[in-house]
């Protein structure tokens, strides 16, 4: 799902970057750009998504490599949309989506389908970005 091999790069100059802290502190996670696997009324898209650990939320560096992903999705490979979505509850994920130039869609809004519809997790919010 998450899990890119070396030619989902090669294929599509895109996939899930580890994230570093600068001093070389160690790994907190990864962000990248992905192809959605699922039907919704918004695919086929790319997706920007992210995935730190715990200790690392809050500092700001989610916003920073999410932005620099997002900035080269549309700078380098020159998308014509990025999307993402959450839970509505994961308001942490949904200011990371603001802070870096996605709108909310509610029409978008959606119940995923790899999970079952009444799971607590199913439904989610979509964000997205056409490009200028």
């Amino acid at each position: 799902m998450y899990w890119h091999s070396k030619s989902h790069l090669v294929e599509r100059d895109y996939t899930f970057w580890a994230v570093e802290l600068k001093d070389g502190g160690g790994l907190l996670g990864f962000v990248g750009l992905n192809d959605t696997d699922f039907e919704a009324s918004f695919t086929p898209a790319v997706e920007i998504a992210w995935r730190l650990a715990s200790q690392y939320w809050g500092f700001g560096y989610a916003t920073e490599a999410a932005k620099a992903v997002f900035d080269y999705g549309y700078k380098e490979l020159n998308l014509k949309e990025i999307v993402s979505f959450t839970v509505p509850e994961n308001k942490r994920s949904i200011r990371v989506m603001e802070k870096i130039g996605l709108s909310r869609d509610p029409q978008g809004d959606f119940y995923h389908s790899k999970l079952p519809r009444e799971h607590r997790l199913s439904r989610h919010v979509l964000y997205r970005t056409l490009k200028d």
